[in-house]
């Protein structure tokens, strides 16, 4: 997934009131960023940070930067949880992810579950229904190891419990961790931040439900989905 336009570099001065951060240009400039991550971003918002922002397409958007990356460490992570279905929709286009087959019919936001829409619902004729949700990881606190998530997530248990009777009702169902940042060896579960979630994804496993892990390689000129990763429980 390439920007469609080049990033703006820039200084984090701080992010607040979860969707907006102050940013600083390089011409000593500063300007209000969307921050398109719901999670809060532990690790990822120091004062200083070096991030880079992409213009608003729509002239008529009220804010006119979105915040993109940061460097993290001399690592570069995408933050922008909602270019993560973008990114993954890309993959299965290009046929990408060989557990999630070739040839599938692709769709997207399929309403399903308990008033849900599920991310992706891959359809072959001759294979399960395969219900497909993508999970945005950018959570790091130490060497190698991507977790998830980084706050506590009643939704994202939610979604585990519809996967599961997904797989109750005889279909397939995938939970795909999206890691955007490329220095992790493996993912797992914040069991610390949100011990709940973890308990579900437990289940979620023993009921059926399969996990993929991937990392992203990150650069200004854009992310994309590079390799399998796999899951440290």
């Amino acid at each position: 997934m390439q920007f469609p336009a080049p990033l703006i570099p820039g200084r984090l001065l701080k992010r607040y009131k979860r969707f907006l951060a102050d940013v600083e240009l390089e011409d000593r400039s500063v300007v209000v960023a969307h921050c398109a991550n719901p999670g809060s971003m532990l690790g990822l918002a120091a004062h200083g940070s070096v991030v880079w922002l992409s213009p608003a397409q729509n002239p008529a958007r009220k804010l006119k930067f979105s915040w993109e990356l940061v460097d993290s460490g001399g690592a570069l992570v995408g933050i922008n949880t909602g270019r993560a279905n973008g990114l993954v929709g890309e993959a299965l286009e290009q046929e990408r992810i060989p557990a999630l087959g070739s040839g599938n019919r692709i769709r997207r936001e399929v309403p399903y579950g308990n008033r849900s829409r599920v991310d992706f619902l891959l359809q072959k004729e001759g294979v399960k229904d395969c219900y497909l949700e993508v999970k945005s990881v950018t959570l790091k606190r130490n060497d190698g190891l991507a977790e998830f998530p980084d706050s506590v997530t009643a939704r994202g248990a939610r979604h585990l419990e519809e996967l599961a009777a997904m797989v109750a009702e005889g279909h397939r169902a995938v939970l795909l961790f999206l890691v955007q940042r490329g220095d992790c060896r493996e993912v797992g579960v914040a069991r610390d931040i949100d011990p709940t979630y973890g308990k579900a994804l437990d289940r979620a496993i023993v009921q059926g439900v399969e996990v993929l892990c991937y990392s992203c390689e990150v650069s200004p000129e854009g992310v994309a989905l590079d390799a399998a990763l796999p899951l440290a429980l």
